[in-house]
């Protein structure tokens, strides 16, 4: 028999402990060559207008995710070589020399990894009409027919594979070489040493991770805070804080919490707790650097993940703040007038739900605050009859210099101070206005009036004479957000100084870059998910291995099976929660930074996002305890 053969042996025996590694890896290529096939795919450029962004962007995705993959790989690795030590050291007891025995696992890794490969690539080709459906689908566009598997994508993909399985399977050839004789058997039997608890450390990792979550927290635009440390440290210090009060959470918070539970009595002695409280408090250390990463990378992806699936979840409602209409334009002349409205009366898809004609004035100069712009001057009587139209229930009665400013997106520390001092710079004089307040609204769309103010009748018929005077159109239609052609044939008859404005337009543009970053971070996050969930399932099963001599001889004094399988679902559970619950109060923090910089509720996409990341997490917790229950009963 020779060693390849002995290796694929090796393989078929051990399926189940390489199950999840195995489809990982499978999983991981899959994504990775359905990033590099998008890249490369001529019909997905043809179809979008914004074909280098998406070619640039999965050029990027590819890249994050062969980094991580390579990390995952070479982890997850280093779990199952360090697992058959017992194996190895059996071998060399027997006369395999050390060379044979390195290339048995070298054999039996790149076996894994070139299988692994192929099924990937072979899962990748038929699903990527799928997924480019899917990207297509939630970009806004139509699902493409036709999709070719690009030779580049397989190439690329077996190179990045290729090389990395070759460097993990160099990895298990030298275990041989790294480990004496007497230390591959006893392995299993290095005794582990009670960690200690500092309350000051434990209280310090509380302290770290609450500065991080203050300062992520604070308005980076009006903070002290933020303007002491630069945007460029401030971010730094948030992540440094929170990473390594993190990791002093998991090594000693928890050491301390454990040690505190196990003073009492009453549930400790409870059953078989103290086995469980046991094991838990003597490897939670040795754990602590793994839970970290684990949490903080959940962090990362809920974050990226519920970031992208809230910008294309409220991009209806952002593009409402910016277009309240859904066509607004300059009136040229009467011949592109009456063209216009010619154009949208004849088409069968689409009906005028209103038609509003008005007259506003262009400031070329209006003085607030150390702050100049140019400003739309709108009627108190305009603006009353587009908030009706609008459904807004809301009304004006402007007096004299009165005057409100309407900034949908107001920003303390970057827009204007609106106040008395706000000047108007009309041709023979100044005209002061006291600014009675400030909406954060519009009624008229913001590329076609930019930062408007409505002013009282008398003085816009005050100053009417001495301002550009600006007509305008405003048109809202039926189905708006599904007015492709018919925005094209408009845009097509309007000069550039028409200002035209659509709400489709928009709404398409936020569809299409939400869409593709949703598509990104949706599968590059079920990656880091898989990837996570292994690596715990990995660990757990290592230490189901160490553990099976000590569930043994309680079944043998009379601790019966489902005893056995309680405290170790007690025990998984805290392995599993712990970095899960860490993670997502590190997520919510975030968002909730980037919910107050974006003036928008992000409450029910980060919620979806985190229920479906829980659900997943849960389904590999049942199979770890599952395993772990196996492993230690001898259940096959």
């Amino acid at each position: 028999m020779t060693l390849f053969s002995i290796a694929k042996k090796n393989i078929v025996q051990n399926l189940n402990n390489y199950f999840l590694y195995f489809a990982s890896m499978i999983f991981s290529i899959v994504i990775y060559f359905t990033f590099v096939s998008l890249k490369y795919d001529h019909t997905i450029q043809a179809t979008s207008e914004g074909s280098p962004k998406i070619s640039s962007a999965f050029s990027g995705a590819a890249f994050v995710l062969m980094i991580f993959v390579a990390i995952f790989i070479w982890y997850s690795n280093s779990f199952f070589t360090r697992k058959r030590k017992k194996e190895v050291g059996l071998y060399s007891l027997l006369g395999v020399r050390k060379r044979q025995i390195g290339r048995m696992l070298f054999y039996e890794n790149f076996i894994m990894g070139i299988v692994a490969l192929i099924i990937g690539i072979a899962l990748g080709s038929v699903l990527s009409k799928v997924f480019v459906s899917i990207l297509m689908k939630v970009m806004g566009y139509e699902a493409l027919v036709h999709f070719s598997v690009s030779n580049s994508a397989i190439i690329n993909t077996v190179i990045v594979f290729g090389v990395i399985t070759l460097i993990t399977s160099f990895q298990g050839y030298r275990l041989i070489y790294r480990f004496k004789l007497i230390d591959l058997f006893r392995a299993d039997k290095e005794g582990e040493k009670e960690p200690k608890a500092s309350f000051i450390i434990a209280l310090f990792s509380v302290l770290l991770i609450g500065l991080g979550y203050w300062i992520a927290t604070q308005n980076l635009l009006t903070s002290q805070v933020w303007h002491t440390l630069g945007f460029m440290i401030a971010p730094l210090v948030i992540l440094g804080s929170v990473i390594l009060g993190t990791y002093l959470l998991f090594s000693t918070l928890t050491v301390y919490l454990l040690k505190i539970s196990r003073n009492h009595k009453k549930s400790y002695w409870k059953g078989i707790n103290l086995i469980g409280t046991s094991q838990l408090l003597y490897r939670i250390k040795g754990n602590a650097r793994t839970l970290t990463i684990i949490a903080v990378l959940s962090a990362t992806t809920l974050t990226a993940v519920g970031t992208a699936y809230s910008l294309y979840y409220n991009n209806k409602s952002t593009v409402k703040k910016v277009d309240p209409n859904s066509m607004t334009f300059i009136s040229p002349n009467e011949n592109v007038t009456k063209k216009v409205k010619e154009i949208i009366l004849k088409d069968k898809n689409h009906d005028i739900s209103n038609h509003f004609s008005l007259q506003t004035l262009i400031v070329d100069e209006a003085a607030t605050d150390n702050y100049q712009k140019e400003y739309t001057l709108l009627s108190n009587s305009d603006f009353n009859k587009l908030a009706k139209i609008q459904d807004r229930n809301e009304s004006l009665s402007l007096k004299t210099n009165e005057a409100v400013v309407l900034d949908p997106f107001y920003m303390e520390g970057i827009s204007p101070k609106y106040s008395d001092s706000t000047v108007l710079k009309v041709k023979n004089h100044d005209e002061k206005l006291k600014i009675n307040e400030m909406k954060k609204y519009s009624v008229l769309n913001l590329y076609t009036a930019y930062s408007p103010i409505v002013v009282s009748d008398e003085l816009f018929k005050k100053v009417e004479k001495e301002l550009r005077p600006v007509n305008m159109e405003v048109y809202n239609i039926s189905n708006e957000d599904d007015a492709k052609q018919l925005t094209k044939e408009i845009k097509s008859i309007m000069p550039e100084k028409a200002a035209f404005s659509s709400f489709y337009a928009d709404y398409s543009a936020g569809i299409e870059s939400s869409g593709l970053l949703i598509f990104m971070g949706g599968f590059l996050g079920l990656v880091f998910l898989v990837a996570t969930g292994s690596i715990i399932y990995f660990k757990q099963l290592t230490e189901a291995h160490s553990d099976k001599g000590r569930y043994e001889i309680l079944h043998k004094i009379g601790v019966n099976k489902k005893e056995m399988r309680k405290t170790i679902a007690k025990q998984v559970l805290f392995v599993f929660a712990l970095p899960l619950l860490v993670g997502i109060a590190h997520c919510a923090v975030a968002l909730s930074a980037l919910s107050n910089l974006l003036q928008t509720s992000l409450v029910t996409p980060v919620v979806i996002c985190i229920g479906v990341y829980a659900c997943i997490y849960i389904v590999y917790y049942f199979l770890t305890v599952n395993a772990y229950y196996k492993i230690v009963t001898n259940r096959k």
